[in-house]
């Protein structure tokens, strides 16, 4: 008698189970469209023509005594692109999001290990690849160079996918909602800080004359991972194989911590109820506007306080207002502070703060959205809308007036220049007020709606023009209405009458001041009268 026996199939590895079904997904998905393949082949040969370029540039590098920091430095930026690129690209590679996973009898350890592999395909880790490599040719000298070289590069891509992977495990609920969509809108801010500090570098290192400047900057981001992985093998080729050995543990370690870190992410993402499991808190009877908390209890009473609380509000918690605020606060700091530094400016320059923060007063009305209609049933005579107005410009001053003592302050000490301080603040005051006064008069004139389907969309179909006249000839009609404060401070700076450049700061506050009253006076009758038509347009689209 015989028994069959039936053949036992070995399990298949879950690494090679995820990278067929990136690959297959991949697949799959260009050839849904033509387009599609078009923008991802593209992307692939630039990252490839890019890379490349990049290697051959090292390649001229190599012998080079500063090639070490130069190939440091990139490194570390490289790193750095790899920990945001989830904030602001978080639908950028949707077979990988580990929420689509949590129903699926998965271990994390395996889970981790299958993911990291899988993440490994694509055009990022191919042109992280390239640098790498290209780094690698530039700083290893001798057999001991090589020999680290060899184990450098792929610690180098593995600590840049796992951190880029562990980012947007910690943060994937908030990358998925709506909020966390929106980040993409400080894309933009994050690209004019990162142009800013590109120039500046650019600048110093062109005043120094060679690399050699690099140094001190290259000797401290080389100790940290995954830099420190090329720092470890300049160590080993200029034969100091002690601290070679120590900067490749610290990118181990690193590599090990990023690891850990990501498996208790999707521990916590598959075994945590989010908040769509979780019930709502039941309606507290005292909510609403009566109960304005901590933050009401600092501001005015009535309706200034009201409407101070909800503006405050949306610049906390609305997406788009927040964007438009930091953008205006960051680029109103770097742009006069590195000005200073590269002594290619002024005091004057702080300026550009009180300009960045006056178009923020700029419709108004729009800003609200849809939700305007509430607010319109508030307002139902002139002095209704002077009320709303003024209210609002009184936040924007709670934040843009000691903001402004603050950069032109700061831009002062940069450049040594304390005696330009007075003059300087007191013209940034009048342009201050002339912008919010302009503002006002604009946001009735000219209102225009915020599309709030789209982070890239900020004027509905249409409006466009709408959009250009309420900036940009607000912007010009502000600047005519400083020119007697401006004229003022170049007259007495050409004519060396130094000691009456302290009378622009008192002339220009006042000036900022009777400026703004106007303006909300001018607006507010208008606001009441246009009242349909301003809801009509903030509604549209």
């Amino acid at each position: 008698m015989t028994t069959a026996t039936t053949p036992v199939s070995t399990p298949e590895s879950l690494t090679s189970v995820f990278v067929r079904l990136k690959l297959s997904l991949l697949r799959n998905g260009l050839r849904q469209s033509g387009t599609r393949t078009a923008v991802y082949v593209t992307s692939i040969v630039i990252s490839v023509l890019f890379g490349g370029l990049m290697m051959l540039g090292f390649v001229t590098l190599r012998g080079n005594a500063d090639a070490g920091s130069v190939a440091i430095l990139l490194t570390g930026f490289l790193a750095l692109s790899w920990a945001v690129m989830p904030l602001f690209v978080p639908g950028g590679d949707e077979t990988l999001d580990p929420s689509r996973l949590v129903m699926l009898p998965l271990r994390p350890r395996p889970l981790v290990r299958a993911l990291l592999v899988a993440s490994l395909v694509g055009s990022g880790p191919t042109f992280t690849l390239i640098v790498a490599v290209g780094t690698a040719i530039a700083v290893a000298r001798g057999a001991a160079g090589v020999v680290v070289s060899v184990l450098a590069v792929p610690l180098v891509i593995l600590v840049c996918v796992a951190l880029s992977r562990a980012v947007a495990a910690a943060n994937v609920r908030l990358l998925s909602s709506r909020k966390g969509r929106d980040l993409a809108v400080l894309s933009g801010l994050v690209i004019a800080v990162g142009i800013q500090v590109v120039n500046f570098g650019a600048q110093r290192l062109s005043r120094a004359g060679s690399l050699e400047a690099l140094e001190p900057a290259g000797n401290i981001v080389g100790w940290l991972p995954p830099a420190s992985a090329v720092a470890a093998i300049d160590s080993a080729s200029e034969g100091d194989y002690a601290l070679a050995a120590a900067q490749l543990l610290l990118t181990v370690a690193a590599l090990g911590a990023l690891l850990y870190w990501w498996q208790r992410s999707l521990v916590r993402l598959m075994t945590e109820p989010d908040g769509s499991t979780i019930g709502a808190a039941p309606d507290s009877a005292d909510s609403g506007w009566e109960t304005t908390g901590r933050l009401g209890r600092l501001l005015p009473g009535g309706r200034t306080g009201t409407v101070m609380e909800r503006s405050l509000r949306y610049i906390w918690r609305d997406p788009k207002t927040k964007a438009a605020w930091t953008t205006s606060l960051v680029l109103g700091a770097i742009v006069p502070m590195f000005n200073a530094l590269q002594g290619a400016g002024s005091v004057y320059w702080a300026c550009f703060a009180s300009g960045m923060l006056g178009m923020l007063m700029y419709n108004q009305f729009g800003q609200d959205t849809s939700a305007f209609w509430m607010v319109a049933q508030t307002i139902s005579t002139p002095a209704d809308a002077y009320a709303e107005l003024r209210a609002r410009a009184l936040t924007l001053l709670v934040i843009t007036l000691p903001f402004t003592v603050l950069v032109t302050a700061g831009t002062a000490m940069v450049s040594g220049a304390w005696s330009a301080l007075p003059p300087a603040l007191g013209v940034a005051f009048a342009l201050l007020g002339a912008m919010l006064g302009v503002g006002a008069v604009s946001s009735a004139l000219f209102p225009y709606s915020i599309p709030q389907d789209s982070p890239y969309k900020n004027v509905a179909p249409g409006q466009g023009g709408l959009a250009w006249i309420s900036i940009f000839g607000g912007m010009l009609g502000a600047g005519v209405l400083c020119a007697p404060v401006i004229g003022a401070a170049i007259y007495l700076n050409v004519e060396d009458e130094t000691s009456l450049l302290w009378t622009l700061l008192p002339l220009g506050t006042l000036y900022g001041a009777l400026l703004l009253w106007g303006g909300l006076k001018l607006a507010a009758p208008r606001a009441a009268r246009r009242l349909p038509e301003i809801l009509a347009a903030v509604s549209k689209g």
